[in-house]
């Protein structure tokens, strides 16, 4: 039995056995253990001497994929996943062979500018440079000449915010009527989402389990995401616990969506009543129909997140709460993220000003 893309194997004997290349030749070692976790983290060990070359000439290339060995047993699948994906596309491609100790203010306002130059959103831009800090601070810990590389990476500054998509009132109303008129599983999952904001991948995992009818209460501890396999174009299914401890949360339900889950109460997961799941690219698809049976366009399935949000504000909802409904680590996430006052508030605002 073995472990795909890790190289490691379990034995006739009953022991597990990692393999690396040996640097420098076309040779292979092993290393040994009585678990597949010991074997693992002997392997990574191996594997990190094996980068190791002369302090003046350890590559940015070696400490990345050195850093990417260390990284990948300490962090969730799709984050190791983002991570490489973020080094192989734009990290080693430029510096490459470049040493370690090369690095300077000048090389990495260069880099910045490189990617500036290829068009890339302001987010990829800035989550490639937070990897390459990580990186020098690696770097700078294990870097067998004992020099400290001291360079504050500054990410870049959105020159526009992309506008987020909220339902305006009319519209939620037309949504939740057809949802409502048309009732299965999937257009009650819409509906959860559209009175309580929680994420697609959340709604995906969310079984019946999770939801107290006793307590008037919806649990939300795990959230369900298609991520690549590593060293194969293939995908898979993955339902982990949320990428944070704040969206971990246990949400209380208002007596309109109540109603609802009582009557319509089933077993397994609650967008098909049964142990069979439907995965979030599945339900982004069908919310396209609903949405354009409602005559609603160009929005997505998180527009319900969004609208969730705005319509609490309006009601003049209490903005910590909110926020720990939403999963959010902060009150400013929010505010700035999430919530858009509609236009009608605006109005109503300003309608203020009359009694001067």
């Amino acid at each position: 039995m073995s472990r795909v893309g890790e190289n490691i194997y379990k034995r006739k004997d009953g022991r597990w056995e990692g393999r690396y290349r040996i640097q420098g030749t076309k040779k292979y070692g092993s290393v040994y253990a009585h678990t597949y976790s010991e074997v693992r983290d002997k392997l990574i060990i191996e594997k990190a001497n094996q980068l190791k070359y002369e302090p003046g000439t350890y590559s940015i290339k070696a400490y990345c994929l050195e850093w990417l060995e260390w990284k990948r047993v300490r962090i969730k699948c799709s984050s190791y996943n983002k991570y490489k994906n973020l080094v192989d596309s734009y990290i080693i491609p430029y510096f490459n062979s470049l040493s370690f100790l090369e690095l300077d203010h000048f090389k990495i306002e260069s880099f910045t500018n490189h990617l500036l130059k290829r068009n890339l959103s302001s987010k990829t831009i800035n989550d490639t440079l937070s990897v390459l800090r990580q990186i020098i601070q690696y770097g700078n810990i294990n870097n067998s000449a004992g020099i400290q590389i001291s360079i504050n990476i500054k990410g870049i500054s959105s020159s526009e915010q992309k506008e987020l998509q909220v339902l305006t009132s009319s519209q939620q109303a037309i949504l939740y009527s057809y949802c409502k008129e048309n009732m299965n599983d999937k257009n009650l999952g819409i509906l959860i989402c559209l009175f309580t904001g929680i994420r697609i991948g959340e709604l995906c995992a969310l079984k019946w389990d999770d939801i107290s009818i006793v307590d008037h209460t919806l649990r939300i501890d795990k959230t369900m995401q298609r991520i690549q396999t590593h060293g194969t174009p293939k995908t898979i299914i993955s339902i982990t616990k949320p990428k944070s401890q704040c969206s971990i949360r246990t949400i209380p339900l208002c007596d309109e969506i109540y109603v609802l889950l009582k009557k319509n109460k089933k077993v397994g997961y609650v967008l098909t009543g049964n142990e069979k799941y439907v995965e979030p690219r599945s339900m982004q698809t069908y919310f396209k129909k609903v949405t354009k049976a409602c005559n609603i366009d160009q929005v997505n399935f998180h527009c319900l997140r969004h609208s969730f949000a705005t319509r609490c504000i309006e009601s003049g909802f209490d903005v910590k709460s909110l926020s720990e409904i939403l999963g959010h680590a902060s009150v400013n996430i929010t505010m700035n993220r999430y919530v858009h006052p509609s236009m009608d508030l605006k109005r109503q605002n300003m309608q203020r000003l009359n009694q001067f």
